[in-house]
């Protein structure tokens, strides 16, 4: 098993497939950036499939691909059919999307080994849809939730970003509508993690605003007193409706004590920590034609280099080194 410095087991790898994005969501990319170089740089997929069964050997049990948008990537499908070679050691493979273009792929991923899926939906007002995503889009992202529910995909997660003065006065729709489509929704604080440096903690609405407001009209119940390594809190309703409330308050009530995950950047770079200020090559590890002993020296060595927190609350906070489109969420 991988074990940082902390006593912290490591049993979850998020991969980044691609730090391109067809949105230009204010919270992460709205000026866009310069894309990476492309073949010098991002990882392929059969370097990706080869360090998957590394980290999965080491004992890492979920792996969720990520972006960017990682459909941008041409034949995912493929690459998702590769790391289901590693189950049942690997124990849970999840695809995180914008539902751009998730339809077209949706039955190949699933007949791949996709085990689950979570698209994002930050507002279900068009013209909010809009000015939060930059794309006029979300009939497509209600075609990929009706898409995922049909395959069967299950739990269907899907993601809102709720920051004050844009969304958070939907937070009893975004409620109700987990309840209509049997969905589990999970509500996250807004981190400065975006490209336009506009973060402010003033634009952060608290897990325990979100929790009242939606309680106020739908009362929860805790489904468990424990959320172990799980980053958000998750409620049922009280009045047994369908459906799922997460609640992921990053900023106001960290979670890093129990933190168990670590990521893969498209570029090939290990970052410990979501608001890591710094990066290891695993990529140029790899290339360099270091042996498979060699590798796992360095994976382990990285791992006992995570932070013990973040630091978001301090006032000597740095943001992290990269924004969310190129760490991948």
């Amino acid at each position: 098993m991988l074990r940082d410095a902390h006593n912290r087991t490591i049993r979850d790898l998020r991969i980044s497939l691609t730090d391109r994005c067809n949105f230009r969501c204010f919270y992460c990319l709205p000026n866009g950036e310069p894309p990476l170089a492309r073949k010098e740089t991002i990882l392929t997929f059969e370097e990706i499939a080869y360090l998957s069964e590394i980290f999965v050997s080491l004992g890492i049990e979920k792996i969720r691909l990520t972006g960017g948008e990682p459909l941008i990537r041409k034949d995912v499908p493929s690459l998702v059919r590769e790391l289901a070679k590693l189950k049942p050691s690997l124990h849970d493979l999840a695809l995180t999307t914008n539902g751009f273009d998730f339809p077209r792929h949706a039955a190949a991923l699933k007949e791949a080994g996709l085990d689950r899926v979570t698209l994002s939906l930050d507002s279900l007002d068009r013209d909010k849809f809009l000015d939060i995503t930059g794309v006029d889009a979300l009939d497509k992202v209600y075609k990929s939730i009706e898409a995922a529910k049909e395959l069967g995909f299950d739990p269907v997660k899907i993601n809102a970003c709720v920051v004050r003065g844009r969304n958070d006065d939907e937070l009893v729709d975004f409620a109700r509508f987990a309840r209509e489509y049997a969905i589990s929704m999970r509500f996250i604080e807004f981190m400065p993690l975006d490209s336009g440096h506009e973060w402010s903690r003033d634009l952060v609405v608290s897990g325990k605003e979100i929790y009242a407001a939606i309680n106020a009209v739908f009362p929860l119940r805790l489904k468990e007193t424990s959320r172990g390594s799980e980053t958000s809190w998750k409620y049922e309703f009280a009045d047994g409706s369908p459906g799922e409330i997460g609640i992921i308050a990053p900023v106001t009530e960290m979670f890093c004590g129990a933190c168990s995950r670590i990521r893969l950047t498209a570029d090939g770079q290990i970052r410990t920590c979501l608001f890591s200020t710094t990066e290891h090559n695993l990529r140029d590890v790899l290339r360099s034609g270091a042996s498979r002993e060699e590798i796992i020296q360095f994976i382990e060595d990285v791992v006992m280099k995570k932070e013990p927190r973040h630091y978001i609350n301090d006032a000597e906070f740095t943001p992290a080194s990269r924004t969310m489109s190129f760490i991948g969420g």
